[in-house]
């Protein structure tokens, strides 16, 4: 069986490139009928923020990825992993280093002064000096001193380390804290994952963590070490072109399906397939046909798809959606009208509901520069007989059936178009330009445009 997991740490929100971890190890894992698990790694208690957990899970929930079994949060395992530290030192795989930080300082000092990688000298390795006193001794695990370690990867082929470049490193505190290489590998393997996706700023842990397993006689899953994602400009994602809060892009009117997309094909493709149902990715998804290179993020592809998305997701459903962008639409036509009048201009949920709110919003005030260049002596008296035209007590509800007054209008007093589209636009939405003038009437109805039109005139 597989078993994937996403391991974040609670220190900070989920951004986007998480995200895409969590779904790499979440699809495969779901596409061998695997299961798919979700640890905190919170063992830094210092930085820990338990709102920073909550806001990991939030983010999945928002895109639909639920874990397998309960959450597993690492700062409850303390004891668990003191027993494998204690197990370790009994077996003469760990020792106990009275090393002060001012020593390791000066060391790493002399050795950087004559060119040399900075490491533990391992002067505490098998020493059989007396401890000095007042010292509280950290926990180091006993590496190999010889040989290499090869990290056969499922992205990156395989990578060789020597073990003479890998010191013996810290796997519990002077304060009894176990460290992260440590506690990863422990649980790791205590809950059965063989396959880990993640991060290829990760790569330079794996040796360490190797040296865990193999301490411990645990197996050693297969590793897949994922690219990063850059700007556009090849440098580290930041913030502004991007890598914020999973549930800012929610917050900006993006739908989870249109950045999983996204995210799935930073990295990964099938052939020059760019929109993927969810169906799809699971069907597809191969980490093994993972690129090995970085992906670069692009705005304008995530808007292509969440316009994408926009427009094919049932008018309902974006109703229910907007109602937290602060628009409310009452009735079924007239929901329909809009929506599917503004969701084909728009790339965000927060551009379809500044176009309704465009629309179903009085305006309070009429673009000085569409004034002057719309509004002619003749304009009253076009929009007066405009009225007329509307109160002639037919019924109208449908665009079409609105499209043939405006048309017959048109042709029974003579005017062109402008003279009429310009100045009832300004009437209805303030500026002289804006959607189809049917549909708009259709959407906003007899009582609410001939209301408009007069206070128009009445500003005239």
């Amino acid at each position: 069986m597989v078993v994937t997991r996403f391991a974040p740490s609670p220190t900070g929100y989920l951004h986007v490139g998480g995200l895409r971890t969590a779904l790499f190890s979440y699809l495969w894992a779901r596409r061998n009928n695997g299961k798919f698990l979700l640890r905190i790694e919170d063992t830094d208690l210092a930085r820990n923020s338990q709102e920073a957990a909550d806001a990991i899970l939030e983010a999945f929930e928002w895109v639909g990825m639920e874990n397998d079994g309960e959450i597993l949060y690492q700062s409850r395992r303390f004891d668990l992993y003191k027993k494998y530290v204690a197990k370790l030192l009994d077996e003469g795989k760990a020792y106990y280093c009275y090393m002060s930080k001012e020593e390791l300082d000066t060391l790493r000092e002399t050795q950087m002064a004559n060119k040399q990688k900075p490491m533990y000298d391992n002067r505490w390795r098998d020493s059989s000096e007396t401890p000095p006193a007042g010292v509280e001794p950290v926990v180091r695990l006993k590496t190999p001193l010889e040989g290499d370690v090869v990290v056969d990867d499922g992205v990156k082929g395989k990578v060789t380390f020597s073990w003479t470049e890998i010191d013996d490193f810290i796997i519990a505190r002077s304060d009894g804290t176990p460290t992260y290489n440590f506690v990863v590998a422990i649980d790791d393997a205590l809950c059965g994952i063989n396959h880990v996706i993640r991060g290829d700023d990760h790569l330079s842990n794996t040796p360490k963590q190797i040296a865990v397993y193999q301490a411990l006689g645990f197996e050693v899953p297969r590793f897949f070490h994922v690219p990063m994602i850059l700007n556009e400009e090849g440098k580290k994602l930041s913030k502004r072109d991007g890598a914020m809060d999973v549930m800012d892009y929610k917050r900006k009117g993006y739908l989870p399906q249109a950045l999983l997309n996204f995210l799935i094909r930073l990295g990964w493709s099938n052939k020059d397939q760019e929109i993927f149902t969810f169906d799809e990715m699971l069907a597809m998804f191969d980490p093994n046909n993972i690129n090995k290179s970085a992906s670069a993020y692009n705005l304008e592809k995530l808007d292509w798809l969440n316009s994408h998305y926009i427009k094919n997701t049932p008018n309902e459903t974006l109703a229910n959606l907007l109602e937290g962008h602060g628009v409310a639409i009452t009735g079924h036509d007239r929901r329909e009208i809009l929506l599917d009048m503004a969701k084909e201009r728009s790339k965000t949920l927060m551009e379809l509901a500044s176009a309704i709110k465009a629309i179903i919003d009085e305006p309070l005030e009429y673009n000085e520069k569409d004034m002057e260049k719309s509004v002619t002596p003749e304009t009253s008296a076009v929009l007066n007989d405009f009225i007329m035209v509307l109160s002639d007590g037919k019924e109208r509800h449908l665009p079409s059936e609105y499209q043939e007054m405006i048309d017959a209008f048109v042709h029974d007093k003579g005017v062109k178009m402008p003279m009429l589209g310009k100045p009832l636009r300004l009437a209805l939405f303030g500026v002289a330009t804006g959607p189809n003038l049917a549909d708009a009437l259709a959407a906003l109805g007899k009582e609410t445009v001939i209301a408009r039109i007069e206070k128009f005139l009445k500003q005239l």
